[in-house]
């Protein structure tokens, strides 16, 4: 058993997935598809996006947290970076990896202060949130200072025009091999370059629809 598939996360989880099936979004509720297209796209106006998505839970698949546990277990992540923690679905799946990897730490950043309250309550429920350190405020400044020195692992699920720029803050604090998980990649055509660009230093394949993981190879 893991503690990815253990009580109390087991329970949890399924019980947050349903919760977050059942939501109605009326995030985009008298916005034209010309302005939405543009809010997601801008690398200006994302705190206006992300305000509007306050109440929105924004979770990864169900799938796709798996893939996070797996990724995070089979590399032996110890330290582990998030940018967009919503909710914390897929904070659970990684702090779960910690757990069963030996203990570590979490960095999670989320811009909401109402995301941040339930995300820590969920995770104090499962008891995993001694391994987690989320930060409240727009990621360009929280994940800019008090990291770990080694990072193993990234994940990638907020803004997404502020993919690259994310990355780059972090990317001199990657290990070798460090793993780096992009949701929703087809959102950043230029962060998809930068890490699918010979030379660059990853090695990067596409999995699924709109999931990109990479590896640090240089």
């Amino acid at each position: 058993m893991t503690t990815l598939t253990s009580e109390p996360l087991a329970t949890l989880l399924e019980d947050l997935f349903d919760q977050a099936d059942a939501a109605h979004d009326s995030s985009f509720d008298g916005l034209s598809a010309d302005e939405q297209a543009r809010l997601m796209h801008s690398r200006t106006d994302y705190l206006a996006l992300y305000g509007r998505l306050k109440n929105l839970w924004l979770p990864v698949s169900r799938d796709t947290g798996r893939l996070l546990y797996l990724l995070a277990r089979s590399s032996g992540a110890r330290t582990i970076v998030e940018f967009g923690t919503s909710f914390g679905i897929s904070t659970l799946h990684l702090a779960a990896a910690l757990r069963d990897n030996g203990g570590g730490t979490l960095v999670s950043s989320e811009f909401e202060p109402g995301k941040v309250q339930r995300a820590r309550a969920h995770l104090a429920a499962a008891g995993l949130d001694d391994l987690v350190d989320i930060r409240q405020g727009d990621a360009l400044q929280t994940l800019r200072q008090d990291l770990p020195e080694r990072i193993d692992m990234v994940l990638l699920d907020g803004a997404k025009p502020l993919y690259s720029d994310i990355l780059l803050l972090l990317e001199d604090r990657l290990a070798p091999t460090a793993v780096i998980v992009a949701d929703n990649a087809d959102y950043a055509p230029d962060y998809l370059a930068h890490v699918r660009a010979p030379g660059r230093g990853y090695l990067s394949v596409a999995v699924g629809e709109e999931v990109e993981v990479s590896m640090r190879v240089g």
